[in-house]
């Protein structure tokens, strides 16, 4: 079938039924949340019917685990595999990739926003999210190693917190809280990496 030959009820169907689905996932859920999304809105707004979207998806449950693994697969890649910067340039690059909403992530971060609405710990996308958080440290204390810090991992998981704060208290106050929680970044790697460094 072709991708916009319409259905029975004037729907699209075919192959792309799953991005469409995705698509207005990732439109819905981060405008209105997830709970507020219901799904006769969400085969509304990617033209599918309940059925098309029960054969790509076990529930929403699915949609919502694969929403969050859509934002960042590779965690900030547009940081840490950039070879034009030192590694200290690199820890402080993710306070401004947050910032700036580059590569779908924004202050208002998905993974705190998902966790925070589905309220159990247990849900594959609470259980996601918290893999992407540990991965994002991880990266951080990596990319600390290589700048010569002396407790990596440390810093690692000082500067994510921070990272989460800011996401947390830009959504809060719908104030930019990055700037001050870079320069806050820059006495904590200061800091931490030896002055010969």
């Amino acid at each position: 079938m072709a991708e916009l030959e319409k259905g029975p009820q004037g729907r699209r169907r075919g192959r792309g039924a799953r991005e469409r689905i995705l698509g207005a996932s990732q439109k819905l859920f981060r405008d209105q949340g997830i709970n507020r999304t219901g799904m006769d809105q969400l085969c509304e707004v990617a033209q599918v019917s309940k059925r098309t979207v029960y054969q790509h998806f076990d529930g929403k449950d699915e949609i919502v685990t694969e929403y969050l693994r859509r934002f960042d697969p590779d965690v900030m890649p547009g940081v840490f595999d950039r070879t034009d910067l030192t590694p200290r340039e690199r820890l402080l690059a993710a306070f401004e990739l947050s910032a700036s909403g580059t590569d779908d992530l924004t202050p208002l971060c998905p993974y705190i926003a998902a966790t925070v609405e589905l309220h159990d710990p247990e849900h594959p996308a609470s259980q996601y999210a918290r893999d992407y958080k540990k991965a994002i440290a991880a990266r951080l204390a990596e990319t600390a190693r290589e700048a010569g810090a002396t407790d990596p991992e440390q810093l690692g998981e000082q500067l994510a917190l921070l990272l989460d704060g800011a996401s947390a208290r830009t959504r809060v106050l719908n104030a930019e809280s990055f700037p001050t929680a870079a320069a806050i970044a820059a006495v904590l790697i200061d800091n931490a990496i030896p002055a010969t460094q």
